[in-house]
């Protein structure tokens, strides 16, 4: 290793791609959306249809505004994503009476009879990837914390 390479190498500052944090967390997020991609296509969903459809099972009908918060995804991303799992025939949007700015959505019969298979996937997802449960804890509180922090610091940077 050169002096030069010394400057560039080193826990902090470091400028090559295998030592940055963020590319770890993108290599490991495409690999794991790719190890989703099979179980998901049984189900003919994509990843972010997925995650869409949980937060509705767990919540049942919300808001379209509570939905993307939930997702941590802007109205403009989850609405086309919302017309899709309509005409899929697995949700329903509808203006809410009280307020007719504010859209509803929730599941249809068919989107909660898709719920019972898709029960099947996060262990599958587990066995796929070799991570047990006590390591998915472990890595999620961790994730977790780290987007925590990393939303702080975009926070002061503004």
């Amino acid at each position: 290793m050169t002096d030069e390479d010394e400057g560039i190498r080193g826990d902090e500052g470091s400028l090559l791609l295998d030592d940055q944090l963020c590319f770890a967390l993108y290599a490991a997020q495409r690999a794991v959306t790719a190890a989703y991609r099979p179980l998901l296509d049984g189900l003919g969903l994509t990843y972010p249809q997925y995650l869409a459809l949980l937060v509705l099972w767990e919540r049942g009908e919300t808001t379209v505004k509570d939905l993307a918060a939930a997702l941590r995804l802007d109205y403009g991303t989850v609405s086309p994503l919302l017309k899709r799992l309509e005409g899929a025939g697995l949700v329903r949007r509808e203006r809410a009476a009280h307020d007719e700015r504010s859209v509803l959505v929730a599941c249809t019969g068919r989107g909660e009879e898709l719920r019972e298979r898709a029960a099947r996937v996060p262990g599958a997802l587990l066995a796929a990837t070799g991570v047990g449960g006590g390591e998915v804890a472990r890595l999620r509180g961790e994730l977790w914390r780290l987007a925590e922090r990393a939303g702080s610091a975009a926070g002061r940077a503004r």
